[in-house]
């Protein structure tokens, strides 16, 4: 489902790349769609940009920086947030396929 609301969802990721395809494909597979997704890569040493990278979808936006610690690295995701809502998703976790849209409902409740 999608509304006239875009979602900006940040991942702040450090050396995850066991968790990070996981992380990026629960955004996209999201039951709402008008969403961007910002992966903010805070210096990581394994493959995690190359992972994240790997996906084709124009909703996915990939930035590489030394590392800041994940304050720094949040912050800088919520200064290229753009739309209605932004989301927080830690890299080592995933949304319920109906995340996005709960959160609007509640909201709008």
């Amino acid at each position: 489902m999608s509304g006239n609301m875009l979602i900006s969802i940040i991942i702040p990721a450090y050396n995850h790349e066991r968790f990070i395809g996981a992380a990026v494909d629960s955004v996209l597979r999201q039951s709402w769609s008008d969403l961007v997704l910002i992966v903010i890569d805070d210096g990581s040493t394994d493959r995690t940009g190359e992972i994240v990278q790997s996906y084709d979808d124009p909703r996915i936006s990939y930035l590489y920086q030394e590392n800041q610690d994940a304050f720094n690295t949040i912050n800088r995701g919520l200064g290229l947030a753009r739309g209605d809502f932004v989301a927080i998703l830690n890299s080592d976790d995933v949304y319920t396929l109906d995340r996005l849209q709960r959160l609007v409902d509640a909201q709008k409740a």
